[in-house]
């Protein structure tokens, strides 16, 4: 009897990446599968050559994560689940390095400006690297002990370099927020827990048109946890598009009626996604 094939969830990075530790902690038994860019990662699901994507959309420090909007609206992917990352960095370099031996140190241009402190108490020269973990296999293979990176601790032990200093991030409340992309439209159960309800819509660039749209969210009670607005094909004066996240179920009542009323004042309306809430919104931090 063989072996049945491991499933695969994608992700954007390099081995030691915080996108990989997200999938090694929401879904142990699968197979991680790198990807170079966020097209690579929809790309790969929608081609079957894995199951799911683990997409980072929102960070709290930095914001939306650039690029997946673009993504989003156009796929055939189907947002199925969530995942909160508490993000910490480490200052790491090769065996034999030192805090002392250190000139500069290589990251993403996020996490060098998201690990000012460090950077300046030891005063290393920041190299902007294309990624977190990229960064720590890029020090790994220069074999300099003068060049460090601030990675993911994964990236440590991926690379073979030694942690000189852990959580070297300015904030402690540094958090990603990912969700998980399928081919399949799996939606949560009704009744089964807290669920999220993520949709897109456009509406016509006239006056009050957005707050006519949003008006049944608030008239039926309904929580909205994300509004984001994009322009449609690069156009200033078209129709805007918005990215939208709610409380609730589609078939609640109160939703069902505020998409209703969003139908009459939106035009190309889209559920992307009926997926339960991850307990980080409700616990705050499970040290992860």
């Amino acid at each position: 009897m063989t072996d049945s094939p491991r499933r695969r969830i994608a992700y954007q990075g390099e081995p030691g990446a915080n996108s990989h530790i997200v999938c090694k902690q929401a879904y142990p038994d699968w197979e991680p599968v790198p990807c170079a860019s966020f097209e690579d990662v929809f790309a790969v699901v929608e081609g079957g050559d894995a199951e799911l994507a683990m997409i980072p959309i929102d960070n709290s420090i930095a914001g939306r994560v650039a690029d997946i909007h673009h993504f989003l609206p156009t796929s055939s992917l189907h947002i199925v689940g969530e995942h909160f990352l508490r993000i910490r960095f480490a200052l790491m370099a090769l065996p034999g390095a030192t805090l002392e031996s250190l000139e500069t140190v290589h990251s993403h241009v996020h996490a060098l400006g998201q690990c000012r402190k460090v950077i300046r108490e030891h005063g290393l020269r920041p190299v902007i690297s294309g990624d977190t973990a990229g960064a720590a296999r890029e020090v790994a293979e220069a074999g300099d002990l003068t060049q460090g990176a601030i990675s993911p601790p994964l990236a440590a032990d991926t690379y073979g370099l030694r942690i000189l200093q852990d959580d070297v991030e300015d904030e402690d409340h540094n958090t990603t927020r990912f969700v998980v992309l399928s081919r399949d439209l799996v939606e949560a159960p009704r009744g089964g827990g807290p669920v999220v309800t993520s949709f897109i819509f456009n509406v016509r660039n006239l006056p009050a048109a957005l707050y006519k749209a949003l008006g049944g969210f608030a008239t039926n009670g309904v929580n909205m946890t994300k509004l984001e607005s994009y322009m449609v094909d690069g156009q200033f004066t078209g129709a805007t598009q918005f990215l939208a996240e709610v409380d609730g179920h589609p078939l609640d009542l109160p939703l069902e009626r505020a998409l209703e009323e969003l139908a009459f004042f939106t035009t190309d309306v889209k559920i992307l996604g009926v997926y339960p809430a991850d307990a980080f919104r409700f616990d705050g931090d499970r040290g992860v």
